[in-house]
């Protein structure tokens, strides 16, 4: 059972408390890399790496230190709606890590000196991903189907753009978008909620509440595109896509289960069944379904030899031609119900994911649904809903094709 409260600044904290000697908690932010200017680039993952890099009464190594210590972890990400600070410890270091994490999101004085350093550590990250096409890809896909909107910028920006950034940059996006209305406090460990509480009220609830709105540039008409990049690389990569709902539509739960039968983590999902075990095309052929707060992205990832990326691009797309065009049966829907049930049991059994998952549904949504919940509404989809959504979602003349060759 999750417990929330929400702070006079507008801090809000989610936390489930459970019978463990291990804990984890997060920070999330509700600030990504579609929420920078122009000239901004790539800021809110590069003030990922550099938050870490000293405070007011903090060096680098303190940082770092203060919970790798008592036997923790510290860790960061960044996605293009959130960023987020989050750590494992052990229950009785709570108070250690939440005044970490306030000295480092409200605190940091990020250094020139470390700023220098920490931009070469970045343009790294920048090339080795551009070796990694199989990753790189997505992001050229979002790109191709957001043309001109921020949300369709890469997450690490450009080289020449993170020689850019500066510390007077970088203090005035924090400044104008690390603010406790955005945030969660996300929880999930054997600590009781009212001292949670204070523990927070004590690090966090002097910070200001003034809010700047957030001003997000809303994709508008999505034209279908396809476009071939010369990549140079041993095999063709490929993704078929579409937008998709956001996070507020309600049919994002039967696109979840629709693309899990399409291609989901199973092995036994409809494009590994066929073009990897059947035919031998494909090492990997994966479907994927990423909502945001004003769209949403359909995708179906392969990669393939150079001669059978033809026939990969048919058997997809007669994949998902057959799920429009014939409605699962009673006994399929029933498995693929069970199917994604059980996934989502189990992987609520990760207590860190479920903490980060927990405290985006508080940040998004301002609520969190109990699992059973999830998966009684699950079993209320029908076979003529997922024909629908499938009509909406995987309709040919609507799909959008990146190839690198």
């Amino acid at each position: 059972m999750y417990q929330t409260y929400i702070l006079n600044n507008g801090l809000k904290i989610i936390h489930q408390q459970i019978p463990r000697k291990a804990a984890w908690c997060g920070l999330i932010i509700g600030v990504g890399s579609r929420d920078e200017g122009k000239e901004e680039e790539g800021i809110a993952h590069f003030i990922e790496h550099v938050i870490f890099k000293g405070t007011e009464k903090r060096k680098a190594y303190h940082i770092l230190s203060r919970m790798e210590d008592v036997g923790g972890e510290l860790n960061a990400y960044t996605t293009k709606e959130d960023t987020c600070i989050y750590a494992s410890f052990l229950f009785w270091d709570y108070e250690r890590t939440l005044e970490l994490f306030a000295d480092i999101v409200f605190h940091s004085v990020f250094p020139d000196k470390e700023i220098e350093k920490e931009k070469e550590v970045v343009i790294d990250e920048i090339n080795s991903y551009k070796d990694s096409p199989g990753e790189l890809i997505f992001d050229d896909f979002e790109e191709l189907i957001y043309q001109g909107y921020p949300i369709g910028r890469n997450i690490l920006g450009s080289e020449a753009a993170v020689k850019r950034l500066n510390r007077e940059s970088i203090l005035q996006f924090v400044k104008r978008n690390y603010q406790p209305g955005r945030m969660v406090l996300s929880s999930m460990g054997d600590i009781p909620f009212e001292k949670l509480i204070r523990l927070a009220e004590r690090y966090f609830g002097d910070i200001p509440g003034s809010e700047t709105p957030l001003l997000r540039k809303c994709p508008e008409r999505y034209l279908p595109r396809t476009q071939v990049i010369k990549r140079d690389t041993y095999q063709r990569h490929c993704i078929i896509g579409n937008v998709a709902y956001d996070y507020t539509q309600d049919n994002r739960l039967a696109l979840s289960l629709l693309v899990n039968i399409l291609g989901g983590m199973g092995m036994n999902s409809r494009l590994n069944l066929n073009i990897r075990e059947r035919y031998g095309l494909a090492y990997n052929v994966e479907a994927a379904y990423t909502p945001y707060s004003d769209t949403g992205v359909f995708t179906v990832y392969f990669g393939c030899d150079a001669g059978d990326l033809e026939k990969c691009i048919r058997l997809c797309r007669k994949e998902m031609t057959e799920l429009c065009r014939v409605p699962l049966g009673q006994m399929q829907l029933r498995k693929a119900k069970n199917q994604m049930i059980g996934q989502l049991t189990l992987a609520s059994e990760n207590y860190e994911n479920m903490m980060l998952s927990i405290g985006k549904s508080f940040l998004v949504y301002g609520k969190v649904d109990e699992l059973d919940s999830i998966c009684a509404e699950i079993q209320e989809i029908d076979a003529a809903l997922l024909q629908r959504v499938a009509r909406e979602i995987f309709a040919e003349e609507k799909q959008s094709v990146l190839i690198y060759e």
